[in-house]
C-alpha cells in the first residue's frame, strides 16, 4: 500500500478522532493542567505531566468515538455533523468499535502509571465518559454530564499529585463544571434548530430564549468560584489578573451570541480555549512565584 493510500484509509479513523479538530483536546487539557500546578505548588513531576497530557489526548479520541457510535444513526440529519466518517460511511461500526479498543488500551496502560486513588478515579470518569453520549436521548441535561467528564482530570490530578483529594481541588472542580455547562450550551445553540427536528435534547433547548441570561450567570458562577479558589488557597495577584481576563472573555462571548446566529455561537464556543489557557497562565505564574507582590 502506498503512503497516498493509506494516508486515505488512515484519515477518516483519524478523523474520528477529531484530529483534525483540537479545540476539544485543548479545553479538556488546560483545566487539567492547571489542578497539576496547583496540586503541585508549582512544576508537576515529570513522569505525571507527561501521563496527563498523553492521557487527555488519548481520553478525548476515545470520548469521540464513543459519542459517534452512540449518534451514527443521527450525525447524518445535523448540519455540522453529517459530514462524520461514521455518519458517511467511511468507518464501519466494527472499525469503530476497534478504534475504541485500542485508545481504551492505551487510556488503562497510561492510567496503570498512575497511584490507586487516581487508578480508582480514572474508573469513575471512565464510566461518565461512556454514558454522556446517550444522555441527550433521556434529558435536557447531558451538558451537566460532560462538565463532570471534562472536568474529572481535575481530582485525578490531584490525587496523582498528592494522594488525597483536597477541598480547593472540588472547589476547582465545580467552576470547571459550571464553565462546560456554559460553554457546551452555547455549542449546542449552533445545532439547536437541528436538535429539534431529529428529538435530540440539550440546555440549549430547555433554556430557550433565556439561553444568553442563563449562561451568562453561569459564567458569573464561574468567575466566582475562581475567586474563591484564590481566596482559598492564597494565590498571587497573576492568577487575579488572569480571573479578570476570563471575565473579559465571557464578556466578548455574549456580544458573540447576542443574535443567537449559528457561525458566532461557534466562535463563542470556541473562544472557550482562550479561557482555559488564561487560567492555566494564571497557576503557572502562580507556581513560579512570578506574580507574588
Amino acid at each position: 500500500m502506498g503512503a497516498q493510500s493509506f494516508g486515505r484509509t488512515l484519515g477518516p479513523y483519524l478523523r474520528l478522532m477529531r484530529i483534525d479538530r483540537p479545540v476539544g483536546t485543548l479545553l479538556l487539557l488546560w483545566p487539567t493542567l492547571a489542578a497539576l500546578w496547583l496540586a503541585a505548588q508549582g512544576v508537576p513531576p515529570v513522569g505525571i505531566l507527561a501521563a496527563f497530557v498523553v492521557g487527555t489526548f488519548l481520553a478525548r479520541s476515545a470520548g469521540c468515538v464513543i459519542n459517534d457510535i452512540a449518534d451514527r444513526n443521527l450525525d447524518a440529519h445535523v448540519a455540522r455533523t453529517r459530514d462524520r466518517p461514521l455518519a458517511t460511511g467511511e468507518v464501519s461500526l466494527t472499525g469503530a468499535l476497534v478504534l475504541l479498543a485500542i485508545l481504551a488500551v492505551a487510556c488503562l496502560a497510561i492510567v496503570l502509571t498512575l497511584n490507586g486513588l487516581a487508578q480508582t478515579l480514572a474508573l469513575g470518569g471512565a464510566l461518565v465518559a461512556a454514558v454522556y453520549p446517550f444522555l441527550k436521548r433521556w434529558t435536557h441535561w447531558p451538558q451537566a454530564a460532560l462538565g463532570v467528564a471534562f472536568s474529572w482530570g481535575i481530582p485525578m490530578a490531584f490525587a496523582a499529585v498528592n494522594g488525597a483529594v483536597s477541598g480547593a481541588a472540588w472547589l476547582l472542580f465545580a467552576a470547571s463544571l459550571v464553565w462546560i455547562v456554559a460553554y457546551d450550551t452555547i455549542y449546542a445553540m449552533v445545532d439547536r434548530d437541528d436538535d429539534l427536528r431529529v428529538g435530540i435534547k440539550s440546555t440549549a433547548i430547555l433554556f430557550g430564549r433565556g439561553d444568553r441570561l442563563i449562561v451568562g450567570a453561569l459564567q458569573l458562577v464561574v468567575l466566582a468560584l475562581l475567586l474563591g479558589l484564590g481566596a482559598v488557597l492564597a494565590l498571587a495577584p497573576a492568577y487575579y489578573l488572569a480571573v479578570a481576563v476570563i471575565g473579559g472573555l465571557f464578556a466578548y462571548q455574549q456580544w458573540l451570541i447576542r443574535r443567537r446566529e449559528r457561525e458566532p455561537c461557534f466562535r463563542a464556543f470556541g473562544n472557550n480555549v482562550w479561557v482555559g489557557f488564561a487560567l492555566f497562565a494564571g497557576t503557572v505564574v502562580h507556581g513560579l512565584g512570578l506574580g507574588a507582590p
